[in-house]
């Protein structure tokens, strides 16, 4: 199988190689990408291309804020585009209505695609069990989701909702703490009866401070799903203020993301 992917980021590249690692070839387009998306390709076996005229699969896998961009250049193309971004379900409906026929919904759960049973692909639409068969033989686990032709964005909006979300609100809450001098005490009680959350609240500063440019999207997007089905949307929305308020660190620590946080009071 020919692939074309778009773009190879830390998810993207992982999703490349292991269809490399299944013997197809997938090629991207490193016009306008930058030295490290190329590195990726490089290390993930993709080959530049120019063009993708000749390519049976595109996948897409951007940022949230670039799917519907990103999609607009694929307008007419012929292969199976597989549009694997964390997006409402709204804004999957305008992708698809951008694709056409060839388009498949997509949402990913889960890590870079490693080693098996880490990393789902969920697939919706006319297209998803053809676009399933891509990853058979792969780490990534290709799901399809009946309903909706947009049922997999549907979940991953749902999925991400609790997993990123929950991330903003424990460093909002640890944030709060502090400048209420009573971080040492909530420490204590959480050691007490929530001892899970000091490790969640590492975890989730060191994504605030590598991708919560990109989670700010995401939280946007989640928040419109919200809107859709009539329920509030001021949960995701304050998440996305968290994420775009995270300092991005060089050498990411709960200290310093809850320090960067605390700077832009002023902000709100």
């Amino acid at each position: 199988m020919k692939v074309g992917l778009l773009h190879p980021g830390e998810m993207g590249a992982a999703v490349g190689a292991v269809l490399v690692e299944r013997g197809d070839e997938v090629l991207w387009r490193p016009a306008g990408r930058s030295a490290a998306t190329a590195r990726r390709a490089e290390e993930a076996g993709l080959q530049a291309t120019e063009h993708f005229d000749d390519v049976q699969v595109i996948l897409s896998i951007c940022p949230p804020h670039a799917a519907l961009d990103v999609a607009r250049t694929l307008a007419g193309s012929r292969a199976l585009v597989i549009d694997a971004n964390a997006v409402s379900p709204a804004t999957a409906r305008a992708i698809g209505a951008v694709l056409g026929d060839n388009w498949v919904d997509g949402g990913i759960v889960g890590p870079p695609p490693r080693s098996s049973g880490t990393t789902r692909l969920y697939l919706s639409g006319t297209n998803a069990g053809a676009a399933a068969e891509l990853f058979t033989g792969t780490p990534m686990e290709a799901i399809v989701v009946s309903g909706s032709p947009v049922a997999a964005s549907a979940l991953k909006m749902a999925y991400a909702a609790w997993t990123k979300g929950t991330a903003a609100l424990l460093l909002a809450i640890r944030a709060t703490a502090k400048a209420s001098g009573i971080e040492e005490a909530l420490l204590t009680e959480w050691a007490r009866s929530q001892p899970e959350l000091e490790v969640r609240a590492q975890n989730a500063a060191i994504s605030a401070a590598t991708k919560g440019w990109r989670w700010a999207g995401e939280m946007d997007e989640i928040a419109a799903t919200f809107a859709e089905t009539g329920l509030p949307v001021g949960f995701h929305e304050a998440a996305a203020a968290i994420f775009r308020r995270s300092p991005q660190l060089a050498e990411p620590s709960l200290d310093g993301v809850i320090d960067g946080l605390l700077a832009q009071q002023d902000d709100v």
